[in-house]
């Protein structure tokens, strides 16, 4: 590691690269997906919490979709709105890394919740006998929280990896919000 580099404190999203008058138009295009998703996840939720016919291991691991799907979003949007109305697209190195990680974090989890849901299915469909017995809630929490915990690990362990990195090029990433690539260009 040479001792010329400096220490990274900024970056500056390019993302996108339009018409300013374009950006306020999607800047409001986005803005209503972004509303539209939290309120169909957050209506997803409360239809499961609320109806007890609902309460069942599928829709309990639907649920937890919800959760990342929201978090997920939640996790960019806001940052590319900004950066939408606002000339100065810069964020700090920590929050970027913080964003990078979460956006690992969420991928990963969704990804592990798809596959117990169809492990949830497989054992409904060749199972049916012993699906309450394969499926308990103890099982199921097991399954969620394992999810969780692998996923913000795995997201732990390239975070760990990508710091360990010299970064010293031109501070610009050409996306709207901090992903692993894109971080990654950023290195020596």
């Amino acid at each position: 590691m040479g001792g010329n580099q400096t220490r990274i404190t900024e970056v500056t999203l390019l993302g996108f690269q339009v018409d300013p008058a374009l950006e306020f138009s999607l800047f409001g295009l986005f803005s209503l997906f972004y509303m539209i998703t939290l309120l169909g996840n957050g209506v997803i939720l409360g239809l499961i919490c609320l109806d007890p016919r609902l309460h069942t291991p599928m829709y309990f691991f639907l649920s937890h979709l919800a959760i990342v799907d929201m978090s997920y979003a939640s996790n960019n949007v806001p940052k590319m709105l900004t950066n939408l109305v606002n000339q100065k697209r810069t964020i700090s190195f920590v929050p970027c890394i913080t964003q990078t990680f979460l956006f690992l974090a969420f991928a990963a989890t969704e990804s592990l919740i798809l596959v117990v849901m169809s492990y949830d299915r497989y054992v409904a469909i060749c199972h049916p006998l012993h699906y309450t017995v394969i499926m308990s809630w103890r099982g199921c929490i097991v399954l969620a929280v394992s999810s969780w915990v692998f996923s913000f690990i795995l997201a732990l362990v390239h975070l760990l990896l990508i710091l360990r990195l010299p970064f010293c090029g031109p501070h610009e990433i050409n996306h709207f919000f901090c992903e692993i690539l894109s971080v990654l260009k950023l290195a020596c």
